[in-house]
């Protein structure tokens, strides 16, 4: 059956095909999403190796030692301008609901999949939006101390004192960074179909009936008001 678009609304589409296909990501926030992520990898191999001598042979992956260096805070730059647009984007979607609540005291079923159990949500889980809430913390505490330890372009931005705290700042908000790109990496495999929706840009209509129901529901809503007009 040739696909046959019903409905559509900010990038969200229900799809007439067999399984039905709901469309969840619009082109541009894939991108987007990709640009960013590829951003947080190369400055995390490149954060390891100025971190300590040991790590130091990762710079092999960017030329040599003065090339990650130079390298290192120009990503930076690349993923706070990269991250703003999502962050535009997305915010209103991941402000936190009571449902949000229910679920998050349901973990046990959450892990066990238990999907009957937990409540009917929007296009994001508590999960989902903690890891953005707190991504976007991060970077702005990592884009702040970045440049208050950025001697090349900004030598006397703040005292010798200060750019010491900015470093060990620096370090530990990179590490929570670290952890939370672990932690969005397991989800998206550990949920099946979820980085479908980062490829293709869409989900089954059973995936996100099961996952994510308010918003199927949201969006059924809206196609049947859509029609009617």
């Amino acid at each position: 059956m040739a696909d046959k678009r019903i409905y559509s609304a900010r990038g969200d589409v229900i799809e007439t095909t067999r399984p039905v296909q709901v469309s969840r990501y619009r082109g541009f926030t894939r991108i987007n999403h990709w640009i960013t992520a590829a951003c947080v990898i190369v400055l995390l191999l490149s954060g390891f190796a100025l971190f300590h001598p040991s790590l130091f042979f990762l710079t092999a992956l960017f030329g040599d030692g003065q090339t990650a260096r130079w390298l290192h805070p120009i990503v930076g730059v690349v993923l706070v301008l990269s991250f703003l647009p999502m962050f535009v984007q997305l915010w209103k979607l991941n402000l936190f609901r009571r449902e949000d609540a229910q679920w998050t005291s349901r973990l046990g079923d959450v892990l066990k999949g238990n999907e009957e159990r937990l409540p009917e949500l929007g296009k994001y889980n508590a999960g989902q939006k903690l890891v953005f809430w707190g991504m976007a913390v991060l970077i702005v505490a990592l884009a702040a101390t970045g440049f208050m330890v950025w001697e090349q372009y900004f030598p006397d931005l703040v005292t010798i004192a200060a750019r010491r705290v900015a470093l060990a700042v620096h370090a530990l908000a990179a590490v929570g960074m670290i952890l939370l790109f672990i932690l969005h990496v397991y989800a998206a495999i550990w949920t099946r179909g979820t980085i479908r929706a980062m490829t293709r840009g869409t989900v089954t209509g059973g995936w996100a009936y099961r996952h994510h129901r308010k918003w199927l529901r949201e969006l059924a809503a809206r196609r049947r008001g859509s029609t009617a007009s």
